[in-house]
């Protein structure tokens, strides 16, 4: 198995349940009575999650969210209910993903370091780690919102191996955004693109991460 390396976790898709077509559909089928209704309210309100949008300066930490509720109701002409029903609504939607924490324990029992790095709003990153015991395994950790940088941006990778003590090896990066792992390869990071916790903790013991079953 290889030496100790740092390991670094988004949390949203990868250890917390982030599912936004689903989340819209149950929350406001009158406007997203179906899949095909889901992924466009997903773009009026998330606009992809592209840095400049509304919900950037939200996990960027430059927004509240009751301003950011009448920002994009204004935008889409949405009823400012329904956006503040959304935004509402993730932090109780973001259940943990038990597999994925599961790999966190036996990584550390392998006797790596582990952090996270995540574009979170503070708010949502306030509660989180109130509630989660997963953080517990964790060394140290980024929530964008507290440093007003954001993924892809290079800065919040910089800042990450100042903050984290990297060097230019061993280190590994688990996201399901491949944009985010395509960021942080120029800093030397090896990727993980994210799918599901059986095929995480396969390419974990691929790498040589864990140990062999």
């Amino acid at each position: 198995m290889s030496a100790r390396t740092t390991v670094i976790f988004d949390l949203g898709g990868v250890l917390l349940h982030w599912q936004p077509l689903v989340l819209l559909q149950q929350l406001l089928p009158h406007h997203a009575p179906d899949a095909a209704g889901a992924q466009a309210l997903a773009r009026q309100i998330f606009q992809g999650f592209d840095p400049g949008s509304d919900w950037a300066l939200f996990d960027l930490g430059q927004i509240e969210p009751e301003p950011l509720a009448q920002r994009i109701a204004a935008r889409t002409g949405l009823p400012v209910a329904d956006v503040r029903a959304v935004i509402d609504a993730i932090p109780p939607h973001l259940a943990t993903l038990e597999g994925t924490a599961a790999l966190l324990h036996e990584l550390r029992a392998a006797g790596h370091r582990l952090c996270f790095l995540s574009n979170m709003p503070a708010p949502y990153a306030d509660r989180l780690l109130r509630e989660k015991p997963f953080f517990s395994a964790f060394d140290d950790g980024i929530f964008s919102a507290r440093v007003q940088r954001i993924k892809p941006d290079a800065g919040i990778y910089t800042l990450a191996v100042e903050r984290f003590g990297l060097g230019a090896d061993g280190v590994w990066f688990v996201d399901d955004v491949q944009r985010n792992l395509d960021a942080a390869r120029p800093h030397g990071w090896q990727g993980l693109r994210f799918e599901s916790a059986e095929q995480l903790g396969a390419d974990l013991r691929s790498a040589g991460l864990l140990p062999s079953s």
